[in-house]
């Protein structure tokens, strides 16, 4: 009896093992639990087939930080570079360091350090844009900048991609408008609104001095920023007092190589009732627009890139990163030109493609897999 009670033990035992060891394949898998955030789906989620595995495997988390201050080109870049990132499901932070180099690189530092997945920047300097980014790129985050020169004793970061504004284009096109307003063969006398040390900014030079060198144009007075926390009103001041300096017919054009710029300007021409002289700029905002249409404006011109199609374009190539995908060194978006006479009452940035053809619209870098997010999150 004892015999028979230990064999039945010993095999209840056997069956309570076997049991607790046999694969759970025959069970439905439990689904795993999304991110409550904006990315993080899971890999099995139909919906997402095709789409890389880095790109569901977890939340990605980018940081946006701009060397510049929070001026409309500024908003509609990061505006573009936010809602294409959450419209992959990424969690998109952004931040602004109003044009102060070391607050800038403290703000790189502090999202390499907080241990962000990718790293879009702006308008970082050539001096230290090398050393600011290298420790992302070694600890292996995606890099893409903007209007950023890196560049350390001829060594870059081959692992960034650098995207600009057709910075050549926007000048010669905005400098060939100020160059048609040339009379019995003379150069064009151009009051010069300019900002040096940026890369865009020393982009356009270069066409600048072509022109002047070409003899299409002379430089009566160039104009600088020195007070980023209000570029318009210390342009508007500086502009207003050279305006008692040259009286009517003197001047044959105002050149503004930023838009921010050009409102200073153009604020200076109206409070000093200057309608002799005609303006002509790069970049545009709605701001600019409404002061192009405005009764008797004399801002005549304006060159650029939509600016939210360069936040989407640079979060594109973040993303086509995270997918292992391959990506150029450089990337130049395309210039428009966009004339007073054009604008029709109800144009804005949103519209703007009506009267200037192609505005706002690129699938540079656009994937079908990225159609497929779009859908998932519903942007």
């Amino acid at each position: 009896m004892r015999r028979y009670l230990a064999a039945l033990l010993s095999l209840l035992l056997l069956v309570g093992v076997t049991a607790c060891s046999k694969p759970a394949s025959n069970a439905p898998a439990e689904p795993a639990t999304p991110s409550t955030q904006s990315g993080g789906s899971s890999q099995t989620d139909a919906s997402l087939e095709g789409v890389p595995e880095a790109l569901t495997a977890k939340q990605i988390r980018v940081a946006v930080v701009r060397n510049l201050s929070s001026d409309d080109h500024t908003k509609q870049f990061l505006d573009g570079a936010r809602k294409e990132g959450e419209s992959f499901g990424f969690s998109v932070d952004t931040f602004l360091s109003d044009g102060d180099d070391s607050r800038f690189q403290e703000l790189v530092a502090q999202a390499i350090q907080k241990g962000y997945d990718g790293l879009i920047v702006s308008h970082g300097k050539v001096d230290y844009s090398y050393d600011m980014l290298k420790p992302a790129v070694d600890k292996g985050m995606k890099v893409v900048a903007f209007d950023t020169i890196i560049d350390k004793n001829g060594e870059s970061l081959p692992e960034v991609t650098t995207t600009f504004q057709d910075d050549f284009k926007l000048a010669e096109l905005s400098l060939e408008e100020v160059a048609a307003l040339a009379q019995n063969g003379q150069p064009v006398r151009v009051l010069k609104l300019w900002m040096a040390g940026f890369p865009p900014l020393d982009r356009r030079e270069t066409i600048y001095k072509q022109f002047e060198e070409a003899g299409k144009i002379v430089t009566l007075e160039t104009v600088g920023v020195s007070n980023f926390q209000d570029v318009q009103g210390d342009i508007a001041a500086k502009v207003g007092a050279l305006l008692a300096k040259y009286p009517p017919g003197t001047v044959d054009a105002i050149w503004a190589c930023w838009d921010e710029m050009a409102k200073g300007a153009y604020q200076a021409l109206v409070e000093n009732n200057r309608t002799d002289i005609p303006m002509i700029s790069i970049d545009i905002s709605n701001q600019d627009i409404n002061l192009m249409r405005e009764p008797g404006s004399k801002w005549i011109a304006t060159a650029a890139v939509d600016p939210q199609l360069i936040g989407i374009v640079d979060m594109r190539l973040l993303a086509k990163k995270f997918a292992g995908e391959p990506t150029p060194l450089y990337y130049d978006l395309e210039a428009k030109l966009i004339k007073q006479e054009h604008l029709k009452p109800e144009t804005n940035m949103t519209n703007l493609n009506d009267v200037v053809p192609g505005w706002g619209e690129s699938d540079a870098f656009n994937e079908p897999w990225m159609d497929t997010l779009r859908a998932k999150y519903g942007k």
